[in-house]
């Protein structure tokens, strides 16, 4: 028998690949767009188990107060130096404004 995904696991994988270059979107909102706004821990469990074999931009999902969720030391940098080169601008405390890079 052929795998099957579950159909909210493949709509929120294919939002997370529809997030613009140049802008992010937030973990509840990737998930209210595919179907549940209650499913944010369910996004970042597939952004931890399926971004690298399903080449996921994992790296545009941030936390709803606009920064990174990753801690410095484990993914923090490396998410903010592709931010970066997206010219997604930080402010001097790691904020992202949302209100201009805020994917609608």
């Amino acid at each position: 028998m052929k795998n099957r995904i579950d159909p909210f696991t493949k709509r929120i994988k294919d939002t997370i690949k529809a997030i613009p270059r140049g802008k992010v979107a937030t973990y509840g909102q990737i998930a209210a767009m595919a179907g549940n706004h209650r499913g944010a821990r369910q996004v970042a469990r597939i952004l931890h188990s399926s971004s690298e074999k399903d080449r996921l931009p994992w790296f545009r999902v941030i936390n709803s107060k606009g920064r990174i969720s990753l801690p410095p030391g484990s993914g923090f940098e490396i998410q903010k130096q592709l931010l970066e080169e997206e010219e997604i601008i930080f402010d001097d405390e790691d904020y992202i404004d949302l209100k201009r890079f805020l994917w609608r």
